[in-house]
C-alpha cells in the first residue's frame, strides 16, 4: 500500500487535503495527517511514507525544516511542498531537499493529482540508466527566445523522454524552487500537469492518424507502463485510448 502523509496546520486545509486524496487514490494509498512539523518527523519514523504533501510554513518546526532532518537522516521519500505565491523566496533554502514539485495555494485539483500519480509512478520506475535513448536533447534552444518559448520548445523536443521538475531546472540552470515559480507564472499551471496535457495532446494525434498500438503510442509520448498511461490518458480525457481508438473508427 502506497503510504502519503500530509502535514498542514490548518485543519480545513489538512481534511481537504485528505478527502482528494482518498476520492481519487482510497484504493491504493493510506492517508496520514499531521498538523506541524513535529508529527511529521514523528509519523515518517513510524510509517516510512512514500510521499510527503507539505505546507512550507507552520509554527514550531516548518514543513521545510521537518522534509532537511529526513533528508539529513537519508530519507529518499518523494516531497510535494504546497505554498503560497509570496513565500517563494523563503522556499528557495528548499533546494537542497530536491522536493519533487511545489504547487501554490489555493491548490487546483488538476494539479494535485496528477502530481501525486506521477510521483506514485516515479516510486515504481526502474533506473534508465545512460541508454542513448533517453538521453534529453540539449540543442533546441535558440539563444533569443523568450523564457516561455524556451521552455515550450524544450518540452515540446523531450516529452517523450523522462522529464522531471528536476532535469528542467537543472537544464536552464535555475533553482528547482525558482523553474517552478517561472513555469506557473508564464504558463498559469504546474509544470507536471503542463507536461500531461502535453502529452496526452501528441497520445490524441497518434491515435487519429497513426495505427500504432496503445502500448507503443504510450511509449512515444513518454509512458513505458501502457497500464499507467490508460490511467492518466483516462484521467484527462474521461476515456482510455482504446475507447478513444474505437471512437475514432466508428465515425
Amino acid at each position: 500500500m502506497y503510504k502519503i502523509l500530509i502535514a498542514d496546520d490548518e485543519m480545513i486545509e489538512r481534511m481537504v487535503l485528505r478527502k482528494r486524496l482518498l476520492e481519487n487514490f482510497g484504493d491504493r494509498c493510506e492517508v496520514i495527517v499531521a498538523e506541524n512539523g513535529r508529527e511529521v518527523l514523528k509519523y515518517y519514523d513510524e510509517k516510512k511514507p512514500d510521499l510527503m504533501i507539505l505546507d512550507i510554513q507552520m509554527p514550531g518546526v516548518s514543513g521545510l525544516e521537518a522534509a532537511e532532518q529526513i533528508r539529513r537522516a537519508g530519507g529518499n521519500c518523494d516531497i510535494i511542498f504546497l505554498t503560497a505565491f509570496n513565500e517563494f523566496d523563503y522556499a528557495k533554502k528548499a533546494i537542497s531537499v530536491h522536493a519533487f514539485e511545489y504547487l501554490l495555494k489555493p491548490c487546483d485539483d488538476k494539479e494535485l493529482i496528477l502530481s501525486v500519480e506521477e510521483a506514485m509512478r516515479n516510486k515504481n520506475v526502474s533506473d534508465p540508466g545512460s541508454d542513448e535513448g533517453n538521453q534529453l536533447n540539449d540543442n533546441t534552444i535558440v539563444i533569443h527566445q523568450n523564457t516561455a518559448e524556451a521552455f515550450l520548445s524544450y518540452i515540446e523536443a523531450n516529452y517523450g523522454k523522462e522529464l522531471t521538475v528536476q532535469t528542467m531546472a537543472e537544464h536552464f540552470s535555475y533553482s528547482e524552487v525558482y523553474f517552478c515559480r517561472l513555469f506557473k507564472q508564464h504558463f498559469g499551471e504546474s509544470f507536471i500537469s503542463f507536461l500531461t496535457n502535453i502529452r496526452i495532446k501528441k497520445a490524441i494525434e497518434l491515435l487519429q492518424t497513426t495505427g500504432l498500438s496503445v502500448k507503443d503510442i504510450g511509449r512515444l509520448v513518454g509512458y513505458e507502463d501502457s497500464n499507467y498511461f490508460t490511467k492518466v490518458f483516462r484521467r484527462v480525457t474521461k476515456c482510455s485510448p482504446s475507447e478513444y481508438k474505437e471512437k475514432i473508427l466508428k465515425e
